[in-house]
């Protein structure tokens, strides 16, 4: 289960935001997860929950804006959702779409003290 390093490499990034800007505790963490990210969303929760303790993130609240996949097609030059890395163009078929978006994991925003 790689959700338990996506969260350490979280709260590392937190940690060092912290350092930067001298806050001491992080009510809420929001992030962006693409629906193509290959991440399990229970288990990043549940993984947050554990590897959350002892650290400035300890009570923090996780929240989790889900992207939608997106790409671009270049054989007929049109966008449109898809769902998994194998759909096909929704408009043509095609499969050699470029992904445009859904592939994210960022830290959209943490509210700190």
């Amino acid at each position: 289960m790689h959700e338990f390093s996506l969260c350490e490499s979280i709260l590392d990034s937190i940690a060092e935001q912290a350092r930067r800007h001298g806050f001491q505790r992080v009510r809420r963490v929001v992030l962006d997860i693409g629906e193509l990210a290959n991440v399990e969303l229970e288990a990043l929760r549940f993984a947050f929950e554990i590897t959350r303790c002892g650290t400035l993130a300890a009570t923090a609240e996780l929240t989790i804006i889900e992207q939608p996949g997106r790409a671009e097609c270049p054989d007929c030059a049109r966008s449109g959702a898809v769902h998994t890395h194998f759909d096909p163009c929704p408009h043509c078929g095609g499969h050699r779409w470029r992904l445009t978006g859904g592939h994210e994991l960022r830290i959209r925003e943490l509210e700190v003290e």
